[in-house]
């Protein structure tokens, strides 16, 4: 049975994808800030598979350091790393942004995403054997306005990724991205503040993916055999040609 960490497992991709992997015999370990929602996880799929819980937000080196560290002896092993929290914040041109908005992205899409890797991947390397899959975004394949700091921290997970597959290469460990158009989940919620109506507008006149679309992805990506790396995948709605072209009804 292998091991999966999913970071942001509490909502949207990574919800989605803990309850797939739930149901196919994997040992998960699901990390996330809400203690009550990760509890309610645990009872949920405990039934299914093995689980355990951490708490806490990827911003906190020290903390991630510690909980991954002190895990169960049960899953203290980790086959596959998903990084997969991330948020946007505000939609504004770069010269009213703020900076808040800014510290924030930066500091879960691109310092989280380290942390969480630095705290898994030595192990991987002793055993030379893991797979880490990052979550990105079609955002880290293009650019579109008033979106600049949230493309730029995408666009750092995709050379991140690049690099890691280059640097964890010799010791056999896949590395790979999945990187989705619109998916309806609560990432534009979030992105207005918690303004519900602003962000429903985003997802109406088309047929988005939706979070179970890119868990099948995910599931299929780390079920191929130790030679199959799905190294880098974009998967957009049949709607979506590109972050501004869009055919709604």
């Amino acid at each position: 049975m292998k091991t999966v960490l999913i970071t942001g497992a509490t909502s949207g991709i990574g919800l989605a994808t803990a309850q797939l992997l739930a149901q196919n015999n994997y040992r998960l370990i699901l990390c996330g800030r809400n203690a009550e929602k990760l509890a309610e996880l645990e009872k949920e799929l405990g039934a299914q598979t093995a689980i355990t819980t951490l708490e806490f937000d990827v911003r906190d080196k020290e903390v991630v350091a510690e909980k991954i560290k002190n895990l169960p002896a049960d899953f203290a092993t980790i086959d596959v790393l998903i990084n997969n929290a991330g948020n946007a914040h505000g939609l504004d041109p770069i010269h009213e942004g703020s900076i808040e908005d800014w510290d924030a992205m930066m500091d879960i899409n691109v310092k989280g995403l380290l942390y969480v890797s630095h705290a898994v991947i030595p192990q991987m390397k002793e055993r030379k054997s893991g797979q880490v899959i990052n979550i990105g975004s079609t955002a880290g394949k293009e650019v579109y306005p008033n979106g600049t700091v949230y493309c730029g921290s995408k666009h750092a997970v995709d050379a991140i990724t690049t690099g890691m597959r280059m640097d964890l290469n010799p010791y056999s460990i896949r590395v790979g991205a999945v990187n989705p158009g619109l998916v309806h989940t609560n990432f534009s919620e979030v992105r207005f503040k918690g303004d519900s109506e602003r962000a429903e507008k985003v997802y109406q006149g088309f047929q988005p993916l939706l979070p179970e679309d890119i868990a099948d992805v995910l599931h299929f990506a780390i079920s191929r055999p130790p030679h199959v790396n799905i190294a880098d995948l974009t998967v957009m709605c049949t709607a979506q040609a590109s972050s501004k072209v869009l055919n709604k009804d």
